[in-house]
């Protein structure tokens, strides 16, 4: 009985979240992109601008599929909502092994595996997280969202080892397997433990849930600057990292050397989500936010100047430091501006302007590619992006919904 499972402290729910995000929808669909790009452009002739758009559609579809599965999640729990997206999610990744060679045909099976990774995005966790903590909620998330830097570390060398072990096919394959392998039962054990939690609360008087209602919430100031920083700053960088393996490749680099590189990014990252996630417990969000946010400015410049050695080092860290703080920004961020009322809901909603902004930035990266025959000019522009993006974050205001007590243990509900 999952009853046997039960464990008392809360900190069972973020290090769940920790392995289930190892195998999130960024490290799998997002960070392999990279890697899987020259041996599918290779066996098809296509461009890069066109195995981009096919990610761009993932991200799409993603994006309006992630408030949906906020909703349910809200109404029905974590475990089933997310256990049952988790299985189609990792059947879809499998699926596009099937493409044939038509780029519709790819599109096609990359949007329906982006529609069924709403359900393994950082959001199941991050409501899982919110709903025990409070005082520690920074640290917390924190801890969570490391499993994408995990996975961004360890994901990439993954999909090289079974590209060159058994083809690019199979490593869809692979990526499938190993996602319900190691996501199912950390949701099923640790992080749908919360559910318990959760459950007390819908069973409450809605009106005592701290929390902004969602048709409320977008229509909130605060909501879009979170929402517009986020796609801002999700083009940029992410666009950025999408196409750092063949940014690599192109200078010479072997490939797997390049993919190994990665490694700098997923460690960076995670040492950026602990250390924001401190400082959020700490200091003014907003502030902690803009400067994670600027971070990625020092490595684009770098980039552009055609950094070599030390240079090129400090350029994937600026990268994983700033892309670490983020996604945790952005679950504390509206737990704090907007509750944990709607919090599933909300945090679709921006999770979603997300999910748009991971997409359109490789795609725009591979065609800005094709045309010049360079990624300087994408590079630019992701300064501009980015350094609008912090701008907005300073204007945020105070929180909604500040510090009260720290939320009792997930488990044991005492």
């Amino acid at each position: 009985r999952m009853s046997v499972f039960k464990l008392e402290s809360p900190w069972w729910v973020a290090g769940g979240s920790t392995i289930g995000l190892i195998v999130g929808n960024g490290a799998i669909v997002l960070f392999t992109f990279g890697i899987l790009l020259t041996p599918i452009t290779m066996e098809f002739g296509w461009a890069r601008g066109t195995v981009g758009a096919a990610n761009f559609f993932a991200h799409v579809t993603a994006a309006l599929a992630t408030p949906f599965v906020g909703i349910l999640i809200d109404r029905y729990g974590i475990r089933k909502t997310s256990l049952t997206f988790i299985t189609l999610f990792s059947l879809s990744v499998a699926a596009i092994s099937l493409t044939p060679a038509s780029p519709i045909m790819f599109f096609v099976l990359y949007a329906i595996c982006g529609l069924f990774s709403a359900g393994q995005t950082p959001l199941p966790y991050a409501k899982a997280v919110a709903a025990c903590f409070d005082a520690r909620r920074g640290i917390a998330l924190g801890v969570a969202m490391a499993g994408v830097g995990i996975g961004t570390s360890l994901i990439p060398r993954w999909t090289q080892f079974l590209i060159d072990s058994y083809g690019w096919r199979e490593a869809y394959i692979g990526l499938g397997l190993t996602t319900f392998i190691i996501a199912f039962p950390a949701v099923a054990f640790f992080v749908g433990q919360a559910d318990e939690r959760l459950a007390r609360n819908r069973d409450a008087d809605i009106a005592t849930i701290p929390g902004t209602a969602g048709r409320d919430a977008i229509r909130s100031y605060q909501f879009w600057t979170i929402g517009i920083a986020a796609i801002l700053f999700a083009s940029a960088i992410l666009g950025t990292i999408g196409h750092l393996v063949p940014y690599l490749t192109d200078r010479g680099i072997d490939r797997q050397t390049a993919a190994s590189m990665m490694v700098g990014v997923g460690i960076s990252t995670i040492i950026g989500r602990l250390v924001s996630g401190y400082l959020l417990d700490r200091y003014f969000a907003p502030y902690v936010a803009a400067f994670f946010f600027s971070l990625p400015l020092i490595s684009l410049a770098l980039l552009i100047s055609g950094a070599t050695g030390f240079g090129l080092f400090l350029a994937i860290i600026g990268l994983g430091l700033g892309l670490g703080a983020e996604i945790d920004l952005m679950g504390f961020l509206v737990s704090r501006y907007f509750g944990i009322r709607s919090f599933g809901e909300i945090y679709g909603y921006v999770f979603a302007l997300f999910a748009l902004g991971s997409g359109f930035g490789p795609m725009a990266h591979g065609f800005a590619f094709d045309f010049s025959g360079s990624y300087n000019v994408s590079h630019m522009v992701s300064i501009a992006l980015v350094t609008s993006a912090a701008m907005l974050l300073l204007r945020l205001g105070p929180c909604g919904f500040p510090v009260v007590h720290d939320a009792p243990a997930a488990a044991s509900g005492n």
